[in-house]
């Protein structure tokens, strides 16, 4: 571990923001988390059904997730509800607990284990997974995000959402539920789908983005309000391409506190007794808080100001939101990329967006039923179509195959694997090919980096050592986060044969938010990189 002369910066306040930068962002913020909102809902409906849970169990893990954990997280962008990931370990946890209320005693427990990973510093984790598989993550939830949406696009599919998984539930697998989508299409969805997906393209075009008054706007809101008044006109002039009613979204109706009362569901604690509920409950635990860091790794790569989320708070955070969720009837949840990509993408600033989605979604629980059940799925799957495409464009296929063969086969392996298995086996897939050219690349000369004293008072001189891999990502950034407002830092590379691109993007981050931090840093012997994000 390198040591410098500055002190330690506490790691809650690594990711914080000053408070005046919540009210500065928040004409960006607030349409922002209307996007999430928008896109989130039918995701919270949809995975409470995929998992085999109440419906209302999803929104109450989303309010959670919005309300609570943004707080408490460090990261300033992504946001936490119920994962498509979990869905089958939810399945699974029911039938082998044999209740929805077993598995929310379990989702508690599993909470806290992750309260006491967080106190045990093991977030670091996060850090040892190179960029070239995290970026594959992305590319790859993005060609599911489009394969996925497709059924609803045409209005063929009765469900909300089906899991992420190549091999789903219902006997199909993805490519086979396109081309059975195909036989069944739903000519009211696929006229609202298509009118969405261009209204939303062309939001999305210069022209528009250069009038300040659209830009207020988000195209999600047009979308929805648009698909919302054409699908009233169709039930008058043409009913029978009508959207039918299971092509809707379906919110539980909630008209006073008695009835939300009634729809809770709360832990059977009796399920403590049994070993089975510790194993579930270790097994959500380890899941979600993988699922967590790496969804916030990938978020920290699309963040335009390439802040850092402290993982170990994360976890914290994340643990917090756990028990809370299990103790008022929720979902696991977790940091999640598809909600975290569409807050980014909708211009977020802070993490006031992911806030402002969970006040949305509780009061849209409480109030809105009747409106939001207007909502046809086939606008919402044009959102995540768009939302795909850009976490998956072509552009970054060819800064990839650029980077070289290192760089490259990772990704491509990962976005392989994660389209065929599922998110978290595809990822180590894509991590094992990774570790292969680093072990190569070591077979030549180790690694190690250190810290030389400066000749010059006052200045932090750190010296990179002949081959720098991204296994010594970790202890870099660490470093860097450690380096306090003042500080003159000199950054010496020119006794390094190999510096690897992970590590390389990790400088390039430092370079860019200096100045921002008040740190005044001078490189020696290392090239400029580009940051890559979508």
């Amino acid at each position: 571990m390198v040591k410098t002369s500055p002190a330690s910066a506490p790691e809650t306040t690594l990711a914080s923001a000053p408070a005046s930068n919540y009210l500065k962002n928040l004409a960006k913020d607030g349409p922002a988390g209307l996007v999430v909102f928008l896109v989130a809902l039918p995701l919270c409906l949809g995975i409470s059904l995929a998992s085999g849970a109440p419906l209302l169990s999803g929104v109450i893990t989303g309010i959670v997730g919005g309300v609570l954990v943004s707080w408490l997280s460090g990261s300033q962008l992504s946001v936490s509800g119920p994962a498509a990931g979990l869905t089958a370990i939810m399945v699974s946890a029911i039938g082998t607990l044999g209740s929805f209320q077993a598995v929310l005693a379990a989702t508690v427990l599993a909470g806290v284990l992750q309260l006491i990973l967080g106190f045990l510093k093991a977030g670091i984790i996060g850090m040892y997974f190179p960029s070239s598989v995290i970026r594959g993550m992305l590319a790859a939830i993005g060609l599911i995000l489009i394969l996925k949406q497709i059924p609803h696009f045409f209005g063929a599919d009765t469900d909300y959402f089906e899991d992420m998984d190549f091999l789903q539930f219902n006997g199909q697998n993805t490519f086979s539920a396109i081309i059975a989508a195909t036989n069944a299409v739903s000519w009211g969805s696929a006229l609202i789908g298509l009118v969405s997906l261009v209204l939303l393209m062309i939001w999305d075009s210069k022209p528009v983005k250069s009038i300040p008054a659209l830009k207020l706007i988000p195209g999600a809101l047009l979308v929805v309000v648009t698909s919302i008044l054409l699908n009233l006109l169709l039930m008058r002039v043409a009913p029978d391409i009508q959207v039918r009613p299971e092509h809707l979204v379906k919110l539980p109706a909630i008209t006073s506190f008695s009835d939300l009362t009634r729809e809770l569901n709360f832990p059977d604690w009796s399920a403590l007794t049994r070993g089975s509920t510790y194993v579930v409950a270790f097994t959500i635990a380890i899941v979600a808080s993988l699922e967590t860091l790496l969804s916030v790794e990938a978020v920290d790569k699309l963040d335009p100001h390439k802040r850092h989320t402290p993982q170990n708070r994360e976890l914290k955070a994340q643990g917090v939101g756990n028990i809370v969720s299990g103790l008022l009837g929720g979902l696991p949840l977790t940091a999640v990329i598809v909600r975290s990509s569409a807050n980014i993408d909708a211009g977020a600033q802070s993490k006031v967006s992911a806030f402002f989605h969970g006040l949305l979604l509780a009061i849209s629980l409480l109030l809105l039923s009747s409106v939001l059940n207007l909502i046809p799925l086939s606008a919402l799957a044009a959102v995540l179509l768009l939302i795909g495409f850009k976490l998956t464009k072509p552009a970054l296929y060819r800064t990839q195959w650029r980077l070289g063969w290192e760089q490259f086969l990772p990704f491509f392996v990962t976005v392989v694997a994660i389209m065929f298995t599922d998110l978290l086996k595809g990822v180590c897939v894509g991590l094992a090919v990774g570790i292969f050219y680093i072990l190569k690349a070591n077979l030549n000369s180790a690694y190690y980096f250190h810290n030389e004293p400066s000749h010059e008072p006052g200045v932090v001189h750190i010296k990179l050592s002949e081959h720098v891999s991204f296994l010594n990502k970790a202890s870099i950034v660490t470093t860097f986060d450690q380096l306090t407002p003042g500080s003159s830092v000199i950054l010496d590379g020119t006794d390094s044969a190999v510096i690897d691109y992970d590590v390389l993007e990790a400088i390039e981050n430092l370079r860019i938010t200096a100045a921002e931090r008040g740190i005044k840093l001078e490189l020696r012997g290392i090239r400029q990189v580009e940051a890559l994000g979508h």
